[in-house]
């Protein structure tokens, strides 16, 4: 599997995500003048990604199903694009050529937002001093099957018969000691559960240089909220659920922190990943995501491509949070991402993604830019 596992974000954290989102979608087309910020826009800067956006699809055979539920009748497979694609060639202003090629649809539910955020964190390429924490490659005897209900589960084969991989627990401690598994060391396993969280992340090594490793694949093992769990501990109030809180809580119980971690079996295995570190992780649509303007959906709803336009507010600093109005694109997808109205936000990295990602659990308006079949387009 090469798609990046995105955020489980502070949702799956706390486990405390809209449980009524709807999960089919209903859509009512609207004019471009109901999209506040919308003439205040950021077009210059939005050129360049629908190019590699059309790229993208340029290299995708047309009858590739995209994604998406079937309320949307036109952008679904990589053939309904080629027009809108091949005008954009042509085009040299942003807001035109959307407004041309693109009818916004207002989604039928209350939006809600989460985000996520590429981690920067100390580590070594060789174990040593005070980096003891491995971050584990794809274990060679991990295999996806597909069970009796037809689903795909991960596990292994032991003595001809499938079982379940091992838990995070048995990992700790050493089931995969000794295979040669490890790409790097950390200096503490809370720094690895929350890289496991993000599903990739920025390595600082001890030089000043930087390693990104991505998802390569995970146990298969359910995901338990540890939020929830603290929660339900009374270790900490309902109200205060926050990546910083559970890892502020961790690093103070350092007795108790594996044991509280463990109680999530789930576990999640990287690769070394070389691309340029100008850029984003790869997402699930194969494009190295943007701050800012990618987002996580479920696929089922939205298809790959689809630009989106947001209406939120984010949290930055310690201020009230600042209205947001922007056009974004469905590059990627995340486990806890379900349902019509649901997406996360790509924040970037460094300490004001992270703030950002950490605390962004916003209600909202989403309207989804379907491509204009042809006629209309030219109607338009």
């Amino acid at each position: 599997m090469k798609k990046l596992l995105t955020l489980l974000t502070l949702g799956a954290l706390c486990g405390c995500m809209p449980q009524n989102a709807p999960s089919s979608l209903s859509l009512s087309p609207v004019g471009y003048d109901s999209l506040a910020g919308w003439k205040q826009e950021d077009f210059t800067s939005l050129m360049p990604l629908l190019r590699d956006e059309c790229h993208r699809l340029s290299q995708l055979p047309p009858e590739t199903v995209l994604g998406g539920s079937e309320a949307i009748t036109y952008g679904r497979h990589a053939a309904d694009w080629s027009n809108a694609c091949a005008a954009l060639a042509t085009a040299s202003d942003a807001r035109t050529y959307l407004e041309t090629w693109f009818q916004p649809y207002e989604a039928g539910t209350e939006a809600f937002y989460t985000g996520y955020f590429e981690p920067q964190i100390p580590a070594s390429l060789t174990r040593g001093g005070a980096y003891q924490t491995p971050v584990y490659g794809r274990p060679r005897d991990l295999v996806r099957a597909k069970a009796t209900n037809g689903q795909m589960v991960s596990g292994r084969w032991v003595n001809g018969q499938f079982a379940p991989y091992y838990d995070r627990a048995a990992i700790d401690g050493g089931a995969l000691a000794g295979q040669g598994l490890e790409i790097a060391w950390l200096k503490s396993p809370v720094d690895l559960f929350f890289l496991q969280i993000q599903g990739s992340g920025r390595l600082i090594l001890p030089d000043g240089g930087q390693v990104r490793v991505s998802y390569d694949g995970r146990n298969g093992q359910a995901y338990v909220p540890l939020g929830r769990l603290l929660v339900q501990d009374g270790e900490l109030p309902a109200d205060g659920v926050s990546m910083d809180s559970i890892r502020n809580w961790l690093e103070a119980h350092p007795d108790r922190m594996m044991s509280v971690m463990e109680r999530n079996p789930n576990y999640v295995f990287f690769r070394r990943d070389d691309g340029n570190l100008a850029q984003g992780p790869k997402g699930a649509f194969g494009m190295p995501l943007t701050a800012g303007r990618s987002v996580a959906v479920d696929r089922s709803v939205v298809p790959f491509a689809m630009p989106l336009w947001v209406e939120t507010k984010l949290p930055y600093g310690a201020g009230q949070p600042v209205t947001w109005d922007h056009l974004v694109f469905a590059q990627d997808i995340g486990t806890d991402i379900k349902g019509a109205g649901r997406a996360d936000l790509f924040t970037g990295w460094g300490a004001t993604a992270q703030s950002v990602a950490g605390n962004l659990h916003a209600h909202g308006r989403m309207v989804l830019f379907l491509p204009r079949p042809p006629a209309d387009s030219a109607a338009q």
